[in-house]
């Protein structure tokens, strides 16, 4: 486990603090889905492509807290986590001298943070600003408010915000995706020098005919067709390690009960699935990979 991660404070109001805790209304917990396995080459899950994205490299006597928002967009995905072994110990330590992360989610959104320290990145804090809220539902931008609010506070030196759903994807619309992003796409506007991270909605069961799927492919074109930074929350929730692919699974990960049934899965301080909220601690372990090879590459690691 790293020693350290979060350096800063969490913020949570009243009607936050009950999300967070209390989990999503209406959305079922745990306990997984777990349908039949497909070969990955037969889904087409729409990636964004970030193989033209220009990163510098990473400098440990480098402290220039400016990050530079890619211009060909960034996806953190099932890739993501394959990738975290070959990041070098360097740009942990850039991602923590540099980066200053203001993060708004409620329970399913805390799978990252359990998952990021659950691994080992080497001494020093990642300074990581919760706040207890997330994205909401069709039409809400409630939480834009709140990011213009902690970006325009004296001395504030936020340089990266990610958002997470909790069930808001679900039973969302087109055109309540559509208010999203183009809220996001105000945001970067406003704050040119800060990176926006997009994120997709979790699994819920309803398979590849399900709102669920049609509105984070939604979520994907967009950001692959504009450039943006990704996180695909749902879509590392869709594979095992070895490629095989779960179109029916939930937020619960079945299929991680058994996969680490046959395979030694770390454990960290995640020692039962109640410490990863509404799953498994695997799923917890693979989105915090993901996210540090993000913020990894955010703070100027170049990938092979």
């Amino acid at each position: 486990m790293t020693s350290g991660l979060i350096r800063g404070s969490f913020v949570v109001g009243m009607i936050g603090a009950l999300a967070l805790f209390a989990g999503c209304v209406g959305q079922g917990g745990g306990g997984g889905g777990g349908g039949g396995t497909a070969n990955e080459n037969n889904v087409n899950d729409n990636n964004v492509n970030d193989n033209n994205v220009n990163d510098n490299n990473v400098n440990d006597n480098n402290t220039n807290d400016n990050v530079e928002p890619p211009q060909d967009g960034l996806l953190a995905d099932r890739t993501a986590t394959a990738a975290f072994d070959t990041i070098p110990a360097g740009a942990f330590t850039q991602a923590k001298a540099n980066l200053h992360v203001f993060y708004g989610h409620t329970s399913h959104g805390s799978q990252l943070v359990t998952g990021m320290n659950m691994l080992d990145t080497g001494p020093g804090e990642l300074d990581l600003e919760e706040t207890g809220t997330d994205l909401g539902h069709e039409g809400d931008t409630g939480w834009a408010d709140t990011t213009r609010d902690r970006l325009d506070q004296e001395g504030a030196d936020i340089n990266v915000v990610i958002w997470s759903w909790c069930g808001g994807v679900s039973d969302n619309t087109e055109a309540g995706i559509n208010t999203y992003l183009t809220t996001m796409d105000e945001l970067e506007d406003e704050y040119p020098n800060v990176v926006f991270v997009y994120m997709t909605g979790h699994l819920d069961g309803s398979g590849e005919t399900g709102n669920l799927r049609a509105r984070n492919n939604q979520i994907r074109d967009y950001c692959r067709d504009h450039g943006k930074v990704l996180f695909d929350f749902a879509q590392i929730e869709s594979y095992d390690p070895d490629g095989n692919y779960y179109p029916d699974e939930s937020d619960g990960c079945g299929w991680c009960a058994t996969w680490c049934a046959s395979h030694e899965c770390p454990t960290g301080d995640c020692v039962n699935d109640s410490d990863c909220a509404h799953s498994h601690c695997f799923n917890c372990y693979r989105k915090g990979q993901a996210f540090w090879w993000l913020l990894a590459r955010l703070a100027g690691w170049e990938s092979e």
